[in-house]
């Protein structure tokens, strides 16, 4: 599958999508192969980490690691083993708890997570999956943990966004590069000497 749609070669990529990636693998050591699959249509490229970044960097009521268990949660139910794995290790990284992806991509209700972040992963749930039956009580469960009704559009807006990215992974056979595989799980320095 992943034949139909090759990752692109840094090299033959537009100047300003191949010195992104740059940045990327100079602090993370690897090119996630996201980039070099999306590079493929420089403008859809360009829109879709515009909107990514929008999202998942913008300042707010939602931590970083709330926003990752969003992706890890409703990626899981989605099947895509790209996100999951990917967003997993963010997720690992920014909460420091090796197993705490595992558990969300599983079932978020059993997992090691606060009251407020449960909340979070069903009301994410709900608009990946019933957005149609949200109502006025969806928003009250917000409400009772500090959250606010842009926060509950923060929540939609990253479900609805990687609801676009699952698939886009899964059509074009996207596969997780090795490396995220241990971020997270064990010391940085233990996991490059493997």
């Amino acid at each position: 599958m992943s034949e139909r749609y090759p990752l692109a070669a840094l090299e033959s990529v537009p100047a300003d999508i191949r010195e992104a990636m740059l940045k990327v693998q100079e602090k993370s050591g690897f090119v996630p192969n996201v980039f070099l699959k999306l590079a493929r249509r420089p403008a859809e490229f360009r829109a879709f980490f515009a909107y990514h970044d929008a999202l998942m960097l913008k300042e707010g009521n939602l931590t970083k690691a709330e926003r990752e268990m969003i992706v890890v949660a409703t990626s899981a139910a989605n099947q895509c083993l790209y996100c999951v794995i990917a967003h997993g290790a963010l997720l690992r990284i920014f909460e420091k708890k090796p197993l705490i992806a595992d558990q969300i991509a599983i079932n978020h209700r059993k997992a090691d997570i606060s009251p407020r972040q449960r909340t979070i992963l069903d009301f994410a749930m709900r608009v990946a999956f019933e957005s149609d039956t949200i109502d006025d009580p969806d928003f009250e469960m917000l409400y009772e943990h500090g959250l606010n009704d842009e926060d509950a559009w923060d929540i939609g807006a990253i479900a609805a966004f990687f609801a676009l990215s699952n698939r886009m992974a899964n059509l074009s056979g996207m596969m997780p590069n090795p490396e995220f595989y241990m971020l997270g799980r064990v010391p940085r320095e233990k996991a490059q000497a493997k």
